[in-house]
Formats: C-alpha cells, sequence, structure tokens
C-alpha cells in the first residue's frame, strides 16, 4: 500500500491521463496509455530474456524516447537502467560495460556492437514482446537508474537511484519550479546527465509530455519550443547565448518557453517565469547522488547563503572529520540523508561505507551554514574542475596522462577562461632521456577519454610539488595561474 515505483506512476498515468501526450520524438507521438502499453512490451521481453531484479540494461546513444521506456521497464521487472555517456573514449566505454556486466545493452547506428545488442531502431521494434501486463516486484526501494559520476581515484562509479529517491527528488523540484501537467519539457541536455533527467522525470511525475532531440542544436531547440510549445529546456549560459542568436530573426514563437531572465535579447523572446526556481537563476547546489539538487535557492530567496535551503525531503549537515556538526559560520563538509538520496554505488562496498559513515551521505564538498540558516558551498574538498556544464575530476586525466610512457608524474589543474569558466591545464614531469610535445600529449589523453577532459595546455616541469603523497595543488595553482574553481568568488 505504501509503494510508489516509476512504473506506478505510468501506470495511473494512462488510466488518469489518457488523452495527454507522454512523449515526443520525431514524428513519435505516444499518449500515456500508448507509452503504458510499450513499456509492458518492453518488460515481456525484457523478462523473455531472463532480465530481472538487479539486472542492468545499457543505453548507448543519444537522446530519444527509447531512454525513457528503458527506465520504466526496467523498474516494471526491479531492474537497473543506464544511460551511458555517449561521448566517451572507447577505453571509457570498456570500462563502464565491464563494470556494469550488463544484460541488455540498446544501441545506436554508428556504434559498434557486442554480442546479443540490439540496435535501437527496427531491432529494438522487433524486440518488444507481448502486451500483457507486467506485475512487477513492486518495491520502490529497489535502484533503477545508474548515471556514472564522481571519479574519485580516476575512474567513474555508478549512483543507484531507486523509484522511491527519484520520486521525491520530483516531488520537491515540480513544487520549486511550479509545474503544472501542460508542462512540457524537452530534452535537449544529455539523458546521462541527472540535470536532464531531474526534469525528465518530474515531467512523468505531474504529467506533462517529455520532447526528446538527439542532442544540443540551436536552430533545432528554436523549431521544436515553436512545435511542441515547449515550457523549458535545459538550456544554461552559452546554451542560452545561442539559441537567442538563431532567432534573431524573431522566425520562431518562443513564448511558450517560460525561463529564467537572462538577457534583454532572451527575455524578449521568451516569457520570464516567476517561479523560485527562476526567479533565483535556477540555483541552489546538487549533486547526481542526492538525485539532482540537494537545496535550492527557491526555498531561500533572498537568504544569505547562495546554494539555499534543503529540500523538504532531505536534511542537510556540515561535519568535521571527527562527523560533529560545526557552527554556523565554520566550513565543514555538506553531508545528508533523507528520502531523494541515492543506494550506494554499484559493486563499490568500501566506497559505499567510507561514503556512508555515521549514517550521512559524504558529499565530498564542502560548505558553511549562514546566520540564517541557508548554505553556501564553499567548493570540491576533493578539487573538480568547471569546464562549461561539465565537472572534470583531475585524477581521470592524470592516470591518463600516466599512461604515456614518457610521463614520469602529473597533476592536472583548472584555469580560468572567459568562455569555459574554467580549462584544464597539465603540469607535467619527464621520465630521464624521454621527450614528448604538448601537443603529444593532449592527444594522448584524448584518445582515452572525453574530447572536453583533455588538456588545452601543458606544462613540463622537473618534479610535482607534494602535500604527502598527492600533488600540491595550491603550489600548482600559485605557479601557474590556477583559479576560478566551483565555489570561488
Amino acid at each position: 500500500m505504501h509503494q510508489l515505483t516509476l512504473s506506478d506512476v505510468l501506470a495511473d498515468h494512462a488510466r488518469s491521463h489518457p488523452q495527454s501526450t507522454a512523449a515526443v520524438d520525431g514524428a513519435v507521438r505516444l499518449s500515456y496509455p500508448e507509452l503504458d502499453l510499450r513499456v509492458n512490451r518492453l518488460a515481456n521481453a525484457m523478462t523473455a530474456r531472463g532480465i530481472g531484479r538487479g539486472d542492468r540494461v545499457v543505453w548507448l546513444g543519444q537522446n530519444s524516447f527509447r531512454v525513457l521506456e528503458l527506465l520504466l521497464a526496467a523498474s516494471r521487472i526491479g531492474a537497473i537502467c543506464c544511460p551511458v555517456n555517449w561521448r566517451q573514449s572507447a577505453d571509457e566505454l570498456r570500462f563502464v560495460l565491464e563494470d556494469l556486466t550488463p544484460s541488455l545493452v540498446v544501441y545506436e547506428d554508428g556504434v559498434t556492437p557486442g554480442d546479443g545488442w540490439i540496435e535501437s531502431g527496427d531491432a529494438y521494434e522487433a524486440f518488444l514482446g507481448a502486451p500483457d501486463p507486467v506485475e512487477g516486484p513492486g518495491d520502490d526501494g529497489l535502484p533503477v537508474l545508474a548515471l556514472y559520476t564522481a571519479a574519485f581515484d580516476g575512474r567513474p562509479n555508478a549512483a543507484l537511484l531507486s523509484s522511491a529517491a527519484l520520486v521525491a527528488h520530483a516531488s520537491s523540484l515540480l513544487h520549486v519550479r511550479r509545474m503544472e501537467p501542460e508542462f512540457v519539457f524537452l530534452n535537449n541536455g544529455p539523458l546521462f546527465h541527472v540535470g536532464t533527467m531531474m526534469f525528465t522525470l518530474a515531467t512523468l511525475l505531474v504529467g506533462g509530455t517529455n520532447v526528446f532531440i538527439p542532442a544540443f542544436d540551436a536552430i533545432e531547440v528554436c523549431r521544436v519550443v515553436d512545435a511542441e510549445k515547449v515550457t523549458q529546456a535545459f538550456l544554461f549560459g552559452q546554451m542560452i547565448d545561442a539559441v537567442a542568436a538563431a532567432n534573431a530573426s524573431g522566425k520562431y514563437d518562443l513564448k511558450s518557453l517560460h525561463f529564467v531572465s537572462h538577457s534583454p535579447e532572451w527575455d524578449a523572446m521568451t516569457t520570464v517565469d516567476d517561479s523560485p526556481w527562476c526567479r533565483t537563476k535556477m540555483g541552489g547546489y546538487g549533486q547526481t547522488e542526492v538525485g539532482g539538487m540537494l537545496t535550492f535557492l527557491g526555498l531561500a530567496a533572498g537568504g544569505a547563503g547562495f546554494a539555499g535551503r534543503p529540500s523538504p525531503l532531505v536534511q542537510a549537515r556540515l561535519l568535521d572529520a571527527e562527523l560533529r556538526e560545526v557552527p554556523p559560520g565554520e566550513v565543514g563538509e555538506i553531508c545528508a540523508r533523507g528520502k531523494s538520496l541515492f543506494s550506494g554505488y554499484f559493486n563499490r562496498p568500501e566506497l559505499n561505507a567510507y561514503k556512508s559513515r555515521g549514517g550521512w551521505h559524504h558529499t565530498g564538498d564542502l560548505g558553511r551554514r549562514e546566520p540564517d540558516g541557508t548554505l553556501t558551498f564553499i567548493g570540491p574538498s576533493l578539487r573538480m574542475i568547471k569546464s562549461g556544464n561539465e565537472n572534470i575530476y583531475p585524477a581521470e586525466v592524470e592516470r591518463a596522462l600516466k599512461t604515456h610512457p614518457a610521463v614520469a608524474d602529473a597533476a592536472v589543474i583548472g584555469v580560468p577562461d572567459e568562455r569555459w569558466h574554467q580549462a584544464v591545464r597539465a603540469i607535467v614531469a619527464l621520465r630521464p632521456d624521454s621527450t614528448a610535445t604538448p601537443a603529444e600529449l593532449i592527444d594522448h589523453v584524448r584518445d582515452q577519454l572525453a574530447s572536453y577532459k583533455k588538456p588545452r595546455d601543458v606544462v613540463v616541469v622537473e618534479s610535482i610539488p607534494k602535500k604527502g603523497f598527492t600533488p600540491d595543488y595550491d603550489a600548482l595553482d600559485s605557479a601557474h595561474g590556477g583559479g576560478n574553481y566551483p565555489g570561488q568568488s
């Protein structure tokens, strides 16, 4: 009686919103009953293949309505869906697939398939099974979504989120965003990113419409917003500027887009939204492990702390190394517990024990509670670089650099960049009698990691300064122009 899975949400909408559009993807338009029927067919096909509780299914491709189908079908049978970052290198993808050991991989054209993989077009449609109703496990505490994040040691980890956590987070988000059943969300941001997925699921929860395009393209965003009367899209900073420039002639009607105020040009062609979320510039603090947002600036308009206040369904504490709460005004690690938190990382028992010590999820980020009770995000305790909207973990890039035969040691810092906020700079010590040009080292990283993670430039030094066994990042920043890290003023 007290369970509510994502599958349950869909099944109820099929009854209570029979004429509402659930998903749009090019020529595909699905009502909630039609989506529910397709999810039954997919769930039955997965069951016939022997996929069940706890098994992993992977989507390897760009945005598609099939990602939502896979997630909902996984919920219906107790499996776990993982949309994989299609921008990764072959080495990164190999790691993810070996780590997850999925029972099913659905891939898009252009990917070299493995044994038993299913291509997302005609083969996927042929794979669908009978439309018979599926009686799932009905346990909203089971993990249903896996998103790779947190490359603490140079490799990412799959954060597992349950239906209960995702429904809780969506409930908080739709409240702060003031979403209504007519809400139309454009999935133009990557669905392997919690920033897109959290709105996808909030739109599902409220009975709205999810519209999908493969990836961000300014002109296509304009066209689809006009055609589908989109309420919100995954847009930030330069993406907003690109959309405004693409519609400078006024060819497309973007007034349905109720969005944050950004520039005179943008505000004139959209509708400036007065929800707490948009009025406060979509602010707050979050990470994948908390379902998206832990705190919302929209819950603390005018507050002293620029991360706002916690969602009503979570608790946040600032703890010191002895797990004691620090007083207001002092810096501590942001720790959390509550309804929207993840279930741990897949197959990482030691890391899970460490991150959940004392009964709190330790975010690895530093914060401060202000006198009015609001929170300020200070920055990662484990250093992170923010380039555009992408998080880049130095350890991951350093690991790639150290696989070059000429590299004895390496450290990575972020340097201020007017366009991207930060750019990656590598500091490298070469082995005796070895040579490597900066261009060669940059290409070496590009071959192993997603292109956005590669260094923009490389500085060769005799040795890397250390604090114990780790690089002295403060000394490296001082010597090589580092700065502008997340949370720095």
